[in-house]
This record gives structure tokens, C-alpha cells and sequence, in this order.
């Protein structure tokens, strides 16, 4: 085909030839540039603004543009509207970014019971999956970390592997505290301890030994999150949590004094 050009005289901007449409003769169309360099060669003829914008029939504000400020290019979807990706078909959606900019990926709406991964404008991300792993953590090189937590900006735990087992690690280094005794009472605060045997009402069949948050944590608070009997403004109750692990120093205590008070007698 035969280089063509039609001039954007009276048209709006145009390249430094004059010409705003160019087919050349490798049906390669140029729009502000008098050499296309691929099928659809688009050029601004500055460094920013935008280089296309695509309207369905409502009119101008509902549809997509591209748009490039000299640093970042950004598909932009305009009304209010979501930004959706699919692959062999419009049908088949495989992530969508809502107005909120709030992402999904294998689902169009959020929510926790429709199988994919959300990832909520709140820093919230969810992964959800209907009877299988909902996430997993691979580590490729044998000893260290799978994952860290921060608060703000330092380091409070990670979850790690030796290549065969994994720890859950919290901030422990001597470094880090201050007041350190080891000479206090623990078996006078064990027996304050209430260990009981119930079921969850979720899963009334099994039954499981544990505590109760509240009655745990006047005796270890650092066991137990949440406020006893707390609700949130609509008055839906907001659960106690409790890390039973932060009990073991207690325990441990526990069998040395024990072990001390056996010994001596022992030796009467």
C-alpha cells in the first residue's frame, strides 16, 4: 500500500510533516507522527497528556484513556467506572480494579466466600479458597524466612524454615529489654490459672481443653487481646483472642520452683 497521508489542517494538532494520519506501506497507521513505527503508532508531540481516550456511546467520561505525564503512563478508567482484565473473551474476567481502587483477582465482587484474592484499599488482603490451601509460603534455598511483621517500622516477628520445619518467631533479643529479674513467684500465679474442658458452639462435637480469655488474662495478660465483653458500634460482640504460648514462661517457672522445693526435700 502506498504511504498516505491526510493532513490535520483545520483538524487539531499535528506532527512537524503536517500530517495527523499516516498509513504507511506496511498498513502501519501513525497518529501525529508521519513515521509509524508499529501497527498503531500514537504521539503526543509533548511530554504529557493523553494519547488516547476510548468513549462508549453515553458520551464523553464514560470509557478509558491513556494518558502519560513524561514519567508514568496510566490506563485510566473515567465515570466512575471499574478497569477490568479478561483473557479469551470479555466473559472471562481475571482481575478488575473497582472505582475504589480496590483489586480482585478471579472474582468481580469482594467478598470472603467467592473463591480469589482481594486486595482492599484498607491494606486488607484476603485470599479465599472453597475446601483447599488458602495461601502458601515457598521458600527456595533452604534456612531463613518465609515472612516478616512490622509494626509501623520495626521488626516484631517472622514465621521461618530450617529447610524441614517452620518456627513462629516473635522479638525476643535481650537487646530489646530492660528490668529483667528472675526471682518471682509463679506458683502462687499458675494456681490462679482456670483450665477447662468445652466445645465451641461453631463445632459442637469436639471437645477441647484451653481457658477462658478473660479468666487467663487477670493472670497473664500478655496471653490474651481484646477486652472482655467488648461489642462494636452496632453492638456485635468483638471476640477475645488468646496466644497460649505466652504462658510457657509461667509453666516453666512453675516446674523449677517445684523441682527446688522436691529437691530440698529430698534431702531432709
Amino acid at each position: 500500500m502506498a504511504l498516505t497521508k491526510i493532513t490535520g489542517e483545520g483538524v487539531g494538532a499535528v506532527d512537524s510533516l503536517g500530517d495527523a494520519i499516516t498509513i504507511d506501506s506496511s498498513n502501519n497507521v501513525g497518529i501525529g507522527t508521519g513515521s509509524p513505527s508499529v501497527v498503531l503508532d500514537t504521539r503526543l508531540g509533548t511530554t504529557t497528556g493523553k494519547v488516547a481516550e476510548f468513549h462508549n456511546s453515553v458520551g464523553y467520561g464514560i470509557g478509558f484513556t491513556v494518558e502519560s505525564d513524561g514519567g508514568v503512563n496510566t490506563i485510566n478508567s473515567e465515570g466512575n467506572q471499574a478497569l477490568a482484565f479478561a483473557t479469551n473473551g470479555a466473559s472471562n474476567e481475571r482481575m478488575r480494579i473497582d472505582a475504589s481502587g480496590q483489586i480482585m483477582m478471579h472474582k468481580s465482587s469482594l467478598g470472603v466466600t467467592t473463591a480469589g484474592h482481594e486486595f482492599r484499599n484498607t491494606g486488607v488482603a484476603i485470599h479465599s479458597v472453597n475446601n483447599n490451601t488458602c495461601m502458601e509460603l515457598v521458600r527456595f534455598g533452604g534456612t531463613g524466612r518465609l515472612q516478616e511483621f512490622y509494626s509501623t517500622s520495626t521488626l516484631v516477628g517472622n514465621i521461618s524454615t530450617n529447610g524441614s520445619s517452620t518456627s513462629y518467631n516473635t522479638s525476643s533479643d535481650y537487646r530489646l529489654k530492660e528490668n529483667v529479674v528472675a526471682d518471682w513467684d509463679a506458683t502462687t500465679r499458675l494456681k490462679q490459672l482456670n483450665p477447662v474442658r468445652f466445645n465451641f458452639i461453631a463445632d459442637p462435637d469436639t471437645v477441647v481443653d484451653g481457658f477462658l480469655a478473660h479468666e487467663a488474662q487477670a493472670v497473664v495478660p500478655e496471653s490474651v487481646t481484646g477486652t472482655h465483653d467488648e461489642v462494636d458500634a452496632d453492638g456485635n460482640p468483638v471476640y477475645q483472642g488468646i496466644d497460649q504460648s505466652k504462658l510457657v514462661p509461667l509453666l516453666v517457672k512453675t516446674i523449677q520452683e517445684l523441682e527446688a522445693r522436691i529437691t530440698a526435700l529430698e534431702n531432709v
